[in-house]
């Protein structure tokens, strides 16, 4: 049973820094992709930025130079680093991966950015 679970979340005043994570079970995380995802309210959910089995990477280009995301494969987690936050970050944030034809999704993490 794939499980996919968030953390790190919260409140922070804009230029603030947040570390997300995502702890995955069930799946062989070594050689998984793991995405970020995010929707903001009103909004449909956005690709936020990818890391593949190499480490390779990529972001959209309204988080590039600000968010980097990383991975631990002896801790079955990826990590999103978000600094520089801005109003527009906030939104609730998925780890998605994708597994024997299926797409797995956590619950999500709030993140809100506000003074």
């Amino acid at each position: 049973q794939v499980q996919l679970v968030e953390s790190g979340g919260g409140l922070v005043q804009p230029g603030g820094s947040l570390r997300l994570s995502c702890a995955a079970s069930g799946i062989i995380f070594s050689s998984a992709v793991m995405r970020w995802y995010r929707q903001a309210p009103g909004k449909q959910r956005e690709w936020v930025t990818f890391i593949g089995s190499r480490g390779n990477t990529n972001f959209a280009d309204s988080v590039k130079g600000r968010f980097t995301i990383s991975r631990d494969n002896a801790k079955n987690t990826v990590y999103l680093q978000m600094n520089s936050l801005k109003p527009e970050d906030t939104a609730v944030y998925y780890c998605n991966t994708f597994s024997g034809g299926i797409d797995y999704w956590g619950k999500g993490t709030q993140v809100t950015v506000s003074s």
